[in-house]
């Protein structure tokens, strides 16, 4: 099993954003240097109601990205929410491919505003779980 430690500000701004939004999904991408997980970049979620699909905002999507490597960072992760269920993967979650390399980590409200999280990888249509590790505050 992989492991990536999240730095507590991008742990923050997660959990301020899914609070934020508590009866919708939230979605977006994170991004980073050298594989460390650094920034939140929220993006707006088409998907219809009751949720069918997984699908972030195009225009927002192809902007953040061209944001991300202006910065000269990189696609490291796909966040989204699940406000009701826990944080674990929906058939929803395991059909999105689009980026097959990149972590995605869900975050669950389903715990009276605690913060839950998974991360995971989907290789050849299999789940590779990711454990997660908080940085300490000095980091």
């Amino acid at each position: 099993m992989s492991s990536v430690e999240l730095p507590r500000p991008l742990v923050n701004q997660l959990l301020h954003y899914a609070q934020t939004n508590p009866e919708q999904e939230v979605c977006g991408l994170i991004s980073g240097k050298q594989s460390v997980l650094q920034q939140c970049h929220p993006i707006s979620n088409t998907a219809e109601q009751p949720q069918q699909r997984f699908a972030m905002d195009d225009a927002q999507l192809v902007n953040t990205l061209r944001q991300i490597r202006e910065q000269g960072e990189e696609l490291l992760a796909i966040f989204h929410s699940h406000p009701t269920t826990p944080a674990e993967p929906s058939t929803i979650d395991l059909a999105e491919d689009q980026y097959p390399d990149v972590m995605k980590l869900i975050i669950s409200l389903n715990t009276d505003g605690v913060l839950e999280m998974q991360a995971f990888y989907t290789r050849n249509g299999e789940i590779e779980p990711i454990e997660l590790t908080l940085a300490h505050a000095d980091d």
